[in-house]
């Protein structure tokens, strides 16, 4: 049995799969692709040409969704969705939040901008970036923070699926030197600095910093 991740590895989509596959104990080989620059033949795999892809033996399977659900169904523990409707479905709700708003709020604007396109050589208007973030971010940050309460955890009592994808938007907001505003979002704020100094985030974190500083040296 053998897993091939194929996909950039500054991606949070990409990382939610790393981090899910870490989670369980699974072995993987990463296949560094660039959606700037996806080689040919890449739209027979997916159409919608994106990443991540996953090779599970002779299965491809694409969409990070759709991957990470995948591995919780047939690798179990620890179990990243739960069993319980309900809680799956507030799971689904936070990783749709973090993948179809979150990115576009603050992964596709100031990482993609300030790092992505800066390490291209592409211009790109800084105050633009700015207020493209102050327009979309406040409100998803005033929901996550009120969800948040003083928990640690998005869902239950443990960390999920949710959690993965939505502290993995947030990273690359980071490395985009975007942050949350402690005074004005303390729980989201709080959560973020426990997930980021955590045995699990804190090493991807480390070590995607060490990219970034190398594509902008």
């Amino acid at each position: 049995m053998s897993f091939t991740v194929i996909g950039a590895p500054l991606s949070p989509f990409v990382r939610k799969v790393h981090l899910t596959m870490n989670l369980k104990g699974l072995e993987f080989t990463m296949d560094p692709v660039s959606p700037f620059d996806l080689p040919e033949g890449y739209k027979s795999i997916n159409p919608l040409k994106r990443i991540p892809v996953l090779k599970h033996d002779e299965q491809i399977i694409c969409d990070s969704s759709v991957i990470c659900h995948y591995l919780d169904a047939i690798h179990p523990e620890p179990r990243l969705i739960p069993e319980d409707p309900v809680l799956a479905a507030r799971v689904a709700w936070f990783e749709k939040i973090a993948d179809s708003e979150l990115a576009p709020a603050i992964s596709f604007t100031a990482f993609r901008h300030r790092v992505v396109f800066r390490a291209m050589g592409k211009a790109f208007d800084e105050a633009e970036i700015d207020q493209m973030v102050a327009d979309r971010a406040p409100p998803l940050f005033d929901y996550l923070n009120a969800e948040i309460g003083d928990g640690a955890f998005l869902v239950g009592d443990s960390l999920t699926l949710g959690d993965i994808a939505v502290v993995s938007q947030f990273i690359n907001a980071s490395l985009g030197d975007e942050h949350v505003d402690a005074a004005r979002w303390p729980n989201l704020a709080r959560y973020l600095k426990q997930h980021f100094d955590s045995e699990l985030f804190a090493p991807t974190i480390a070590k995607a910093r060490h990219i970034v500083a190398k594509m902008l040296g």
